[in-house]
């Protein structure tokens, strides 16, 4: 991570996080992070494993120049490659794994910009991870954006973050984070994901998940 606002809410998703693999919803104060509220979002999973927007930044609605509460995931992306960041994004809480993402953000005119994006898993429950807290944050800040919409973003690269390793309190009810490392060195973040996600999927005790919405603090 390059971008300070991917450090510090990194950082702070650490801190609160504590000796467990996941903060609990309740322990995020929006508060403590004013000051990048604009650049975050909550994502939630649904039963499909289609994460949407349930709160995002007013600086990413405004680079998408929509509100994106409510949408897919998917709609920040190029709909002919969105499947591995849905993959990834869907893995970091099924796997309760963070992760960060570099991508190209495209314009209409064929102005472009890259971005960091930092996906960290959330639970609503001890049970449930649910959730996950990101970020979006331009590598460059220029004049033209906000002014300029975003059509998509395009996935560049994508890695796990082992830089502080999950530190399970109980009996993990996930593997160990060391036991996801992808054996072949030429497979991709999202086709790994792609298979531990199948993987899951056929397990017969495979939970169902349909979250209740909530609130996350007021609107930045």
């Amino acid at each position: 991570m390059r971008q300070k606002t991917s450090t510090e809410i990194f950082t702070y998703w650490e801190r609160i996080r504590g000796s467990a693999d996941a903060p609990t919803r309740d322990l995020i104060q929006p508060s403590a992070v004013a000051h990048i509220l604009p650049e975050l979002f909550i994502l939630e999973n649904t039963a499909d494993d289609n994460p949407r927007f349930r709160l995002a930044g007013t600086g990413i609605c405004n680079l998408m120049g929509r509100e994106i509460r409510g949408e897919n995931f998917a709609g920040l992306w190029a709909s002919s490659h969105h499947d591995d960041p849905v993959r990834i994004a869907a893995g970091v809480m099924r796997h309760v794994v963070p992760a960060s993402i570099n991508a190209t953000g495209y314009c209409i005119s064929g102005r472009r910009m890259t971005f960091e994006m930092v996906l960290m898993p959330v639970r609503t429950s001890n049970d449930i991870c649910d959730r996950l807290l990101g970020c979006l944050t331009p590598t460059v800040h220029s004049t033209w954006l906000g002014n300029e919409r975003l059509e998509f973003l395009a996935l560049d690269r994508s890695r796990l973050l082992y830089d502080h390793p999950a530190r399970l309190v109980e009996t993990p009810p996930h593997p160990d984070p060391t036991d996801l490392l992808p054996f072949e060195g030429s497979l991709s973040l999202g086709e790994w994901m792609r298979r531990k996600l199948l993987q899951a999927k056929n397990s017969p005790d495979r939970a169902k998940i349909d979250p209740a919405r909530d609130r996350f603090g007021g609107r930045p």
